[in-house]
């Protein structure tokens, strides 16, 4: 079953977040736009890549009314450190959720329980708690987050102008689609 339009589940968890120990929950998601990015575990090599890039455009996440979370398998005292002793990760201004408990990975089905790991996957949720958009993918290929936040503004684009799609490649500001029988085959 696909998560897609689908509430996100009640949880609490612990994070890092600006050099303080902070609990988030479903509630912290409600009334505005979330991004929760995955990744398998702190201290690897892929992820500090990930979550640079996040916070190389965290600016711009934040302009679109949006909070990112990343998330792994590891507690928010490996984040700590993790967010001391990286560069990369360092830059993250942004929580850092530790889930050592399996709560998010298994409720947002990227949870691989013969490694204790997840799943790379990066979820785009309204500020009703409605999961819109999510990728779920390999561990071994890193995102690239432009597209996430790519998919962000097409989704509130959506949201705002019921009735209207998003073509392949659109960005903000670019022409969408109203469907109608008239566009039937003459695209």
């Amino acid at each position: 079953m696909s998560l897609i339009n689908t509430q996100i589940q009640p949880f609490k968890v612990n994070a890092f977040h600006n050099g303080k120990f902070i609990e988030v929950s479903d509630a912290d998601l409600k009334g505005k736009w979330s991004v929760l990015i995955f990744m398998p575990a702190a201290f690897t090599f892929n992820c500090p890549t990930e979550i640079e890039d996040a916070a190389d455009n965290y600016a711009e996440f934040q302009k679109a009314g949006a909070e990112v979370y990343i998330v792994t398998t590891d507690t928010h005292f490996s984040h700590k450190v993790w967010h001391e002793t990286s560069p990369a990760v360092g830059k993250a201004k942004f929580p850092l959720i530790g889930d050592p408990t399996h709560v998010l990975t298994n409720a947002f089905g990227v949870h691989l329980p013969e490694e204790g790991l997840a799943l790379r996957g990066p979820f785009i949720i309204n500020p009703e708690g409605v999961i819109k958009t999510l990728e779920i993918h390999s561990n071994e290929i890193a995102r690239d987050v432009s597209e996430t936040l790519r998919k962000l503004k097409a989704a509130q684009y959506t949201a705002a102008n019921p009735g209207q799609v998003c073509p392949a490649k659109w960005k903000e500001g670019a022409k969408t689609l109203a469907p109608s029988i008239d566009l039937v085959g003459k695209i």
